[in-house]
């Protein structure tokens, strides 16, 4: 069986944790960023965990995590 390839574009976006969990950044943080308000955009810094109803996909798209 040949070697499972790491999705680079995965791996760029998502981050293990260190008890095992995978952390994402949240979205609308680019661009029209004036009709939002500066609490809107400080709590879009922060990251977050991804919902477990996306997990069994990002770990086939990252293998080595």
């Amino acid at each position: 069986m040949p070697k499972l390839k790491t999705h680079s574009g995965a791996a760029k976006r998502f981050k293990k944790t260190g008890t095992g969990k995978i952390k994402r950044n949240k979205a609308y943080k680019s661009h029209l960023l004036t009709g939002k308000s500066s609490k809107r955009t400080k709590k879009l810094r922060r990251g977050t965990l991804i919902d477990k109803t996306n997990y069994d996909n990002i770990k086939k798209l990252l293998p080595n995590m």
